[in-house]
């Protein structure tokens, strides 16, 4: 383990001292637990991430180290990360690096070597705050003022952060776009996965991604299939300009909403958002299918929930009628909607995984039925 120092502080005052992991320097975030007990690339890699300091659950990380293939973007969105022990040595045939060197070479600030299952009922107890990682800085009662003056994810766009410059389409492994598929897909980048964009291509989709303040009327001149929502991070309340794309497409072409696309979905419909306690990441969430009370282990990593509405299961919106279709059995918080008089539908979890179990798969396969249909 290394032994340079590092410190740990919450903003209400808890501290942990251990050692340094990745990147000298300081960096603040929102801290966040997730329960996966693999996956740590995909994670690190997750666009969803971005503004927050990510601390896994599990005890020993990296001992698979890094490969090329797994990446979920083009760079590192997260602000920090925190493991009980990072091996210090990986063994897998794909590997290409040490997870430490990784984060150095990434320019990730992280923190091993404290009492990760204390600091996961902290935030599971007390709830999601800003937290400040430094290898610089060892003064406690200054680096808590910096963790309470610096800003929240509530209130702050930042899928303007993680969106993509300009539009692209996704091309396969040997470099050449999927110009020959059935269906045209277009994805507003709000921070996407490339598992999302994978599962498209390997469903039959030519896929074209498009930054998300590209105007709708801009996307229905592309004459696409149907429209992804991807996922992103931040609070999807602020981000107005997708909401109105939404309101514009909706009822034009088929829609599927992932994740933060979930949620900007329901804000288009009319429905609320608000902030859940500590949030859901990692990839053991029981999430139950309503019409045929079949339950899925599912994949997760969101801080903001759809409020059920007042009315009950059933939303009347000006698009017509608002079905919540999925439920997630530890706090029931809404996890799937579907509207009934315009081709749109979405779940709140992953249903491409990486990391993650797999039940969600026959997702895209319902979506490819709603552009054929």
């Amino acid at each position: 383990m290394n032994e340079k120092k590092a410190i740990l502080v919450l903003e209400d005052g808890t501290c942990f001292n251990g050692c340094s992991l990745g990147a000298a320097g300081e960096t603040i975030g929102e801290l966040v637990f997730n329960t996966s007990m693999m996956g740590y690339q995909e994670i690190l890699t997750d666009p969803s991430y971005a503004g927050q300091i990510v601390a896994l659950t599990y005890p020993l990380i990296g001992n698979y180290g890094i490969n090329e293939e797994d990446v979920e973007s083009y760079k590192l969105f997260l602000e920090g990360f925190i493991v009980k022990e990072c091996s210090p040595f990986s063994s897998n045939w794909r590997s290409k690096i040490d997870l430490s060197e990784f984060l150095v070479k990434k320019g990730i600030v992280g923190i091993q070597g404290i009492d990760t299952r204390a600091l996961t009922c902290q935030i599971r107890d007390f709830g999601s705050q800003q937290g400040i990682i430094s290898t610089i800085d060892f003064d406690r009662t200054r680096l808590q003022e910096k963790a309470k003056s610096a800003p929240g994810l509530t209130g702050r766009d930042l899928v303007a952060k993680v969106t993509c410059e300009k539009p692209y389409d996704w091309v396969n492994k040997k470099g050449t776009p999927h110009l020959s598929r059935k269906y045209k897909v277009i994805v507003y980048d709000c921070g996407v996965k490339y598992s999302i964009l994978r599962k498209l291509a390997h469903a039959g989709c030519s896929v074209h991604v498009v930054p998300a303040k590209t105007s709708f009327e801009t996307v229905l001149e592309m004459n696409p299939d149907g429209i992804v929502l991807s996922n992103g991070p931040g609070d999807p309340s602020v981000v107005s300009y997708m909401i109105e794309n939404i309101k514009g497409l909706l009822g034009k072409r088929p829609i599927f909403g992932i994740c933060l696309g979930h949620q900007l979905l329901a804000l288009a419909l009319g429905l609320k958002t608000s902030k859940l306690k500590f949030g859901h990441h990692g990839g053991n969430q029981p999430v139950m299918d309503l019409s045929t009370k079949k339950v899925e282990i599912t994949a997760q990593n969101h801080c903001f929930a759809v409020e059920i509405p007042s009315q009950g299961m059933l939303h009347k919106s000006t698009y017509g009628d608002v079905e919540i279709t999925h439920l997630n059995l530890n706090d029931k918080s809404v996890e799937g909607l579907k509207c009934h008089s315009v081709p749109a539908f979405s779940v709140q979890y992953h249903p491409e995984a990486s990391p993650g179990p797999h039940d969600a798969d026959y997702l895209f396969d319902r979506f490819l039925q709603t552009m054929k249909s």
